[in-house]
């Protein structure tokens, strides 16, 4: 991940950089930000955070994170892809109950009477969830006392613009214009 932060103080560059980072390890999503731009301009004040996904996020159903067979009237799932386990795990109990759901080990399963076709299209994570968490770390990152946002979300690109006071139109158009240009890098 490429962290571009362009400010008036060093330090506080700096530092914004170090919890950029820290807060997108912590809510798990360090993994999937190609870029990001942080602006800072505290003497207005003005706050530009923009980030550039490697990949817009989008619905995903278990068969995305999970290898799934059916023998006689079971199904047999096995995640390969842990960051899902608990959302798959939950789904299988929520539709066919805990009692027919068996875990013989962290990723193996087996669902007593399940469909392995249903089972395969169900829901487990959310594109539109997933940059709601993005824009909620995003919040995080931002100086207390933030009181003004302008979220903006472009297919991979997603930009807060943010300030004390009121929030004037060249303010949104800086913003506009970082959030251009973070679709336009290759």
């Amino acid at each position: 991940m490429l962290i571009d932060v362009t400010g008036t103080e060093e330090y506080a560059c700096e530092a914004y950089k170090k919890l950029f980072e820290d807060i997108m390890n912590d809510v798990g999503k360090a993994t999937m930000i190609d870029r990001a731009k942080l602006v800072l301009k505290p003497e207005v004040p003005l706050f530009i955070f923009s980030v550039r996904l490697i990949n817009e996020p989008t619905n995903k159903v278990v068969s995305d994170a999970a290898d799934l067979r059916q023998e006689g009237s079971d199904t047999h799932v096995s995640i390969s892809d842990e960051r899902y386990a608990p959302e798959i795990i939950a789904s299988l109990w929520k539709n066919y109950g805990r009692d027919k759901v068996e875990q013989q080990t962290r990723f193996d399963l087996t669902v007593y009477g399940g469909d392995e076709k249903a089972i395969s299209n169900y829901q487990i994570s959310s594109g539109e969830e997933a940059k709601k968490e993005i824009i909620g770390a995003l919040w995080r990152v931002m100086p207390e006392g933030i009181k003004n946002r302008h979220n903006m979300s472009d297919g991979n690109v997603i930009t807060i613009v943010a300030t004390e006071e009121l929030m004037h139109p060249e303010m949104i158009d800086e913003g506009v214009s970082v959030h251009k240009s973070m679709k336009e890098v290759a």
